[in-house]
């Protein structure tokens, strides 16, 4: 379930957090939704959208070498993608997705395997695969969304509790 957006925004402007979001294979679905939220813009930096495998060498700067290792499909990917949001923006936390919506995939990686990155300035990033499964495409992007939302959500969270201490 997707959390509160504007209790998000509300918490991240306390915190003094900006946000940007790397986003592949849901090509903009966290950043329209954030955006969608009265006061985003006082913490919603920038999005970007890089679903093919260049976008995220050129935009991003995920090496070429990551992507031949280990498929744009990986937790390493999404991790070089969050923290290539954090030094292409002037965000302090980053999300990043990357995964495959479908119809299709294969025996290793699946259709509804979507990798997850969290960003934060300072700090490595953390990242998580979750197996959506094949829902479909659109069923697939919305999962994704609202996961990735989540996470935000939870990174702000944390952030904001690291300040009160």
């Amino acid at each position: 379930m997707t959390p509160d957006l504007t209790d998000l925004i509300a918490k991240a402007k306390a915190a003094n957090v900006t946000i940007a979001a790397a986003e592949s294979c849901t090509g903009g679905l966290v950043a329209a939704a954030l955006t969608n939220c009265p006061g985003s813009s006082v913490v919603f930096d920038r999005g970007f959208v890089t679903y093919s495998n260049a976008a995220k060498v050129e935009m991003l700067g995920v090496s070429g070498a990551t992507i031949s290792s280990f498929g744009a499909v990986s937790r390493e990917v999404a991790e070089e993608m969050s923290l290539g949001a954090l030094r292409n923006s002037d965000a302090t936390l980053a999300v990043s997705i990357t995964g495959i919506a479908g119809p299709g995939g294969s025996d290793h990686k699946p259709e509804g395997r979507v990798c997850f990155s969290i960003a934060v300035s300072d700090q490595a990033p953390t990242s998580e695969t979750v197996e959506f499964g094949p829902l479909g495409r659109s069923n697939v992007r919305k999962s994704a969304q609202e996961h990735a939302l989540t996470l935000l959500y939870q990174a702000v969270v944390a952030t904001q509790e690291t300040l009160q201490k």
